[in-house]
């Protein structure tokens, strides 16, 4: 348990410092956000704040694991190396965005391409792993449930629809960052009591990383993650959950991901059918904003329900 704590602490620290080395550099180099003319009225000012602050997390997570983590070959790392290369991706979607100087960076299907194809090699790991197979716990009934041949298909769908939701919940300052930084938290207890202690501390640099960096990514934020930190966060908490044979565990402590993928989804398919639109923006957190909720109370209100959607979760593994 003290090296989970120390895993937290320096990762919080290193974050902490990273910040006003990176966001200046990122001033500098010119990488800064822009705003979609669809996007709410109140975030046409945050046009220019520097973006790909992801990498502020990231750096200071993979120096606290290189500290913290010996054995290159362990479970943990292979949840290391689904946040590097989902991060990747991201860092390519936004080097792409800002060299256009528009919203629009990689294409829809190469972005999904790329995400399939690094989702596939993570399922034929982790179908081939003895420590992990094919099987999946079932939430509450306490059983598993061996997939077989449709393992490496579920988990391509499975990682594809992690990462994206992640990614659309990274829409206001600090949202994405608190709520994952709790879902970490979460799967740092968990992975402790199941025994997955290197797994643990994984989980608990990527939450120390994160609470550094939400000094700068707070409302009013002066960094985004970019695709660079949301994509990156979601090939991580997928793989921790991966790992731990319990991806369907996602549909509760991850509720705010599936609540802002589903709203999408219905928003586009409602509009498409009948011209009509279900929420005043998709995704959700934008209803919310223009049905007169500041964002912090929006990103307050989806942290605690994040926690109470924890507290079911613990009694259901």
């Amino acid at each position: 348990m003290d090296r989970i704590i120390y895993s937290v602490l320096v990762a919080f620290l290193i974050s902490l410092l990273a910040g006003p080395i990176f966001i200046p550099m990122l001033h500098r180099l010119k990488f800064g956000q822009n705003i979609r003319e669809d996007s709410p009225k109140s975030h046409l000012k945050k046009a220019g704040t520097p973006t790909m602050g992801g990498i502020i997390f990231i750096v200071s997570a993979i120096i606290t694991m290189a500290i913290m983590i010996k054995k290159p070959g362990d479970e943990a790392m292979i949840a290391l190396y689904a946040f590097i290369s989902f991060g990747i991706i991201g860092a390519m979607d936004d080097g792409i965005k800002i060299l256009k100087k528009n919203n629009l960076g990689l294409r829809a299907y190469q972005k999904m391409f790329l995400i399939l194809i690094v989702s596939g090699i993570f399922g034929y790991y982790a179908a081939n792993n003895p420590d992990i197979g094919t099987a999946i716990i079932i939430p509450f009934i306490h059983k598993s449930y061996d997939l077989g041949s449709l393992f490496i298909p579920f988990i391509v769908f499975y990682f594809a629809s992690v990462t994206n939701a992640v990614n659309l919940t990274d829409g206001l300052d600090g949202l994405a960052t608190s709520v994952t930084l709790l879902v970490m938290t979460f799967f740092s207890l968990v992975a402790f009591g199941l025994g997955h202690y290197t797994l643990s501390i994984f989980c608990a640099v990527i939450a120390g990383a994160l609470l550094g960096f939400l000094r700068y990514n707070a409302f009013p934020a002066q960094v985004f993650m970019g695709d660079t930190g949301s994509l990156a966060l979601g090939g991580a908490v997928a793989a921790v959950a991966m790992i731990l044979k319990l991806p369907l565990i996602i549909l509760l402590v991850g509720g705010i991901y599936v609540l802002e993928a589903i709203s999408v989804v219905l928003q586009v398919g409602s509009f498409k059918l009948t011209r009509k639109r279900i929420f005043k923006m998709a995704p959700i957190h934008h209803h919310f904003e223009l049905s007169g909720w500041h964002e912090t109370k929006v990103v307050s209100i989806f942290c605690i329900v994040t926690v109470i959607l924890a507290l079911v979760a613990f009694l259901s593994i």
